[in-house]
């Protein structure tokens, strides 16, 4: 068992931080550029190139059964969830394999919308309800995997 973190906008690194000693697992922050990650045993920092999606062909690469993988990213959620891993968004929302199919679909009509040049607004700010909402389903999602 192990977190996987896509971690350049991540918001919650403390949250995960947290939770991962609690439970002892390993968190890999990944990220594109150099991050400051606390001095444990249990966290490790992977640099990778700042080629297109090289952090998430990174984590994609490793995901699994026993991974549990935190982004944002929709794409990358899809690569993993078809890879065996549980995948939760930053505002705690669990990306799973009954909706990643609706979150790919409107992600790419967001993005048509964008390319016509049509206004729309980006997701809602981060909030306390957010960080509240992701500590709790990764420790749920912690205990289910250690539970097996």
């Amino acid at each position: 068992m192990r977190i996987l973190v896509d971690a350049d906008a991540c918001p919650v690194k403390e949250e995960i931080y947290k939770v991962a000693f609690r439970h002892d697992a390993p968190v890999t922050i990944v990220s594109n550029s150099h991050l400051r990650v606390p001095d444990h045993p249990r966290v490790a920092r992977e640099v990778v190139s700042d080629g297109f999606d090289a952090a998430d062909d990174w984590i994609a690469e490793r995901a699994g059964a026993g991974t549990i993988v935190i982004t944002a990213d929709i794409l990358l959620a899809d690569r993993c969830i078809k890879a065996g891993a549980s995948v939760i968004a930053p505002n705690g929302k669990p990306f799973t394999a009954n909706s990643i199919g609706a979150a790919v679909a409107t992600r790419a009509i967001m993005a048509d919308l964008r390319a016509g040049g049509d206004a729309i607004g980006g997701p809602p700010p981060f909030a306390k309800a957010d960080r509240s909402r992701f500590l709790s389903a990764l420790d749920e999602t912690l205990v289910r995997l250690t539970r097996g």
